[in-house]
């Protein structure tokens, strides 16, 4: 049996590698993304992307291993597991057609995977439980508006008038996030279903910084009277 110590040298290298290996994908998609690449024919990618899945799901049964109640662990990162494994790649080896559109939403699965990771990694900087939630919703705000307007940008730009630059498509999926909505009307299938996932994420997150800015607030005020001295 591991000792403590070592599960959590483990568990802690491989949440690292977790971190890494999705902000390298995120790189990766996005320079492809800017310059117009098609990456499911880039072998390169398959084969990184296929590599970093095995990695993703040796994560979930180490931690598996490690977990002291393995149903609860299980039952609590089954997500992770699903998320983890290189749909893309057997598409690919089974030969399936899929739609352009529905294959570039395939391989942004990883992504999401890696997205869940960094908003828990993030979310243990805190302490303070309202904080680590504020910490990981807003790391998730943050990664679900930028992966949705790389989806924006590629599928609507040069079919759509008003979508001349990137930052145009940041603009839209940062407005749709908020609820606020935008001008710009997406022409595209892909550029219709994330114009339906933003504000859903934004109607879902948005009040939970109510209950951070409040939970924030009490604090304060507690803090005040604590130290407030009694009067004579």
């Amino acid at each position: 049996m591991a000792s403590t110590e070592s599960k959590k040298y483990i568990t802690g290298l491989m949440n690292f590698g977790v971190i890494v290996l999705s902000i390298v994908l995120i790189v990766w998609i996005s320079i492809d993304t800017f310059e117009s690449q098609n990456l499911l024919q880039d072998y390169r990618y398959m084969h990184f992307q296929f590599w970093v899945c095995l990695f993703f799901v040796a994560d979930f049964f180490i931690g598996l291993i490690f977990a002291q109640d393995k149903i609860s662990y299980a039952r609590r990162r089954i997500i992770f597991l699903l998320l983890s494994i290189p749909y893309v790649n057997i598409i690919s080896w089974l030969n399936i057609d899929l739609s352009h559109d529905a294959a570039y939403f395939v391989r942004f699965i990883p992504l999401a995977r890696g997205a869940l990771a960094m908003s828990i990694v993030l979310g243990y900087l805190s302490s303070n439980p309202v904080s680590s939630m504020f910490l990981s919703y807003l790391s998730i705000i943050v990664l679900v508006t930028y992966f949705c307007s790389l989806i924006f940008y590629q599928r609507e730009s040069g079919l759509n008038p008003e979508v001349h630059t990137y930052w145009t498509a940041l603009w839209w999926s940062a407005m749709n996030m908020t609820t606020v909505g935008c001008e710009i009307s997406p022409v595209t299938v892909a550029g219709k279903i994330i114009a339906v996932i933003l504000p859903m994420c934004g109607m879902v997150i948005f009040p939970l910084f109510t209950v951070y800015l409040t939970d924030y607030v009490t604090r304060l005020v507690k803090r005040g009277r604590d130290n407030t001295p009694p009067k004579p």
